[in-house]
């Protein structure tokens, strides 16, 4: 009797493992599933093959009005400082709208720099961010290698856009929002998600998306989403889950999708530009930035 007891025990205790896994395991299929439906590095890795940020005229575009650039330390982190590129309207006088510009897997590169110069032609004060902290990257393999670092430090990410947002309200900033591509796509919707009243409005270019309606509660701000139809990183099934899971949750958002475009189309320093499909996207985030951030309704501006 003596051996039967233990045996006993041994038993109920793998009996209630049992149980315990194959409670465990639908959590485990829905994690699974929804990990599929984001754009992982080594999905923009495949979207990316053969890419990279080479400059072009398009990439080089003026901006509509004189801007002024610097490039200050907007963040210190754990005692390291973080650089970005400030873009502002050159000689206005008085509070702007601000604009927070989160890069694509490259980095803040040229590209970035670019486009924020153009964001400040329009009458934005533009903070283009480093969430790679100083590095960037010219290939494929060295992109990944950037995005796939970052993603293991999350929390640190997070403050670094904080930090951000925190500066250009120190610099008068009235209303802020903020407009990521690519890898940063996917974060100006955590920045949305995670900053909460502090983000005014967000516009999401081809990045992760979230399809459970509970996660998108803490999301404050209206969203404006941009993808493409033949993107593999993230597809377009995944990009209609999104739509419906801001519907369920309540959460005011346009979502468009241009049919014949690939993932980064409106990086016109990569090999994917689409000219026509970049412009309309650039149109309509204008006016969705000029309604939310300064109170307007304008005809959507031409590039």
């Amino acid at each position: 009797m003596s051996g039967v007891r233990p045996r006993l025990a041994l038993a109920l205790v793998l009996a209630a493992l049992a149980v315990a896994a194959a409670a465990a395991s639908p959590a485990r299929a829905a994690e699974h599933e929804h990990a599929e439906e984001t754009a992982s590095p080594d999905a923009l890795a495949r979207e990316h093959a053969g890419d990279a940020p080479a400059p072009t005229p398009a990439a080089a575009r003026a901006p509509r009005a004189p801007v002024a650039t610097s490039s200050p330390v907007y963040a210190t982190l754990d005692g390291r400082a973080v650089t970005g590129f400030l873009a502002r309207p050159e000689g206005a006088e008085g509070p702007l709208p601000g604009v927070l510009l989160i890069h694509e897997w490259w980095g803040l590169n040229d590209n970035l720099r670019s486009l924020a110069r153009q964001f400040a032609g329009e009458g934005y004060l533009a903070l283009a961010v480093d969430l790679y902290e100083g590095e960037s990257a010219t290939t494929t393999e060295a992109a990944r290698r950037l995005a796939q670092q970052a993603g293991t430090r999350g929390a640190r990410l997070v403050e670094n856009l904080r930090a951000a947002r925190a500066y250009l309200a120190a610099q008068g900033a009235t209303r802020i929002g903020v407009v990521g591509w690519c890898f940063g796509g996917g974060w100006a919707l955590q920045a949305g998600l995670r900053l909460g009243d502090e983000v005014d409005a967000v516009v999401v270019y081809y990045g992760r998306v979230e399809t459970d309606p509970a996660a998108l509660a803490p999301l404050r701000a209206p969203l404006l989403g941009h993808f493409a139809g033949r993107d593999r990183a993230i597809p377009l099934d995944a990009v209609r889950r999104f739509e419906q899971a801001l519907a369920a949750a309540g959460k005011p958002a346009e979502i468009h999708v241009y049919p014949d475009a690939d993932h980064a189309f409106a990086n016109p320093s990569g090999g994917r530009y689409d000219e026509a499909a970049a412009d309309e996207a650039w149109a309509r985030t204008l006016a969705f930035l000029a309604k939310h951030l300064r109170g307007e309704t304008p005809a959507p501006a031409a590039r």
